[in-house]
């Protein structure tokens, strides 16, 4: 940051001031929490954060300090549940992220489809990438695919579950076209995260030079999983598809 940016020592000042206001609202709200949900300890939790943040970006590019804690983020938090105690029904959303890690196995696995149930009319939508996960998720579940990616030369990314709540079922074909705009943070009973970034935080965590028990540990489990799952022959798919062309 340049000189002419930077926070001057009054505002740095001010900020930690803003912290221990913050604090001292956050124990208050604690003290007095009406329950497990309470909105006035998640507001005053995110004040705080709020207030902490602002406090140690200003501290670094004044005096290239930083604090000696860290309040966790709250961007991906949902907020307190104000939806019905007991719903008359519930939505599902679900989002699997994948990579096309090996597209000559996703065309062959098309292929190998679009001629087992084609209609006949050689339309060959199995030699685009497209085409083929259009094949690929029209014969099979989502959920199957997602039990073996591989297969399909898939590579799993992030994945989210959320299950929100309502009042009333949906009118068929209400949401069909904007399935997730109308989606209200307030309602969610649970979500469920998959990311790489949190296998990350493991292994750091688990990877100690010094301690050679925690890499067999993760290792060696991982190992057996992948022993089970049976792998198609790639080149066998691949002469497969090469012969019916």
């Amino acid at each position: 940051m340049s000189d002419a940016a930077q926070p001057t020592a009054a505002e740095v000042r001010a900020a930690a001031e803003a912290v221990k206001t913050a604090l001292d609202r956050h124990l208050a709200a604690v003290e007095g929490r009406s329950g497990e949900a309470d909105p006035a300890v998640y507001e005053a939790f995110n004040q705080l954060a709020a207030a902490a943040e602002v406090y140690d970006e200003l501290l670094y590019d004044r005096y290239d300090e930083v604090t000696p804690f860290e309040i966790p983020g709250t961007d991906d938090s949902l907020p307190p549940y104000t939806g019905p105690e007991e719903p008359n029904a519930v939505s599902v959303l679900i989002r699997r992220d994948y990579a096309v890690a090996e597209p000559q196995r996703l065309l062959a696995q098309a292929h190998r489809v679009e001629t087992a149930v084609g209609d006949g009319m050689g339309t060959e939508a199995s030699a685009t990438i497209h085409g083929a996960l259009g094949i690929l998720f029209d014969e099979f579940e989502a959920d199957e695919i997602a039990s073996r990616p591989k297969e399909f030369g898939l590579e799993e990314g992030d994945s989210t579950l959320w299950v929100t709540a309502a009042d009333e079922a949906a009118e068929p074909g209400a949401w069909l076209e904007a399935p997730f705009e109308t989606v209200d943070p307030q309602r969610v009973v649970c979500r469920f995260d998959v990311s790489a970034v949190f296998d990350d935080e493991i292994d750091d965590d688990l990877d100690d030079p010094d301690d050679p028990d925690d890499i067999d540990e993760v290792v060696e489990p991982e190992a057996e999983i992948e022993d089970e799952i049976p792998e198609l022959d790639e080149d066998e798919d691949l002469e497969a598809l090469e012969a019916d062309r």
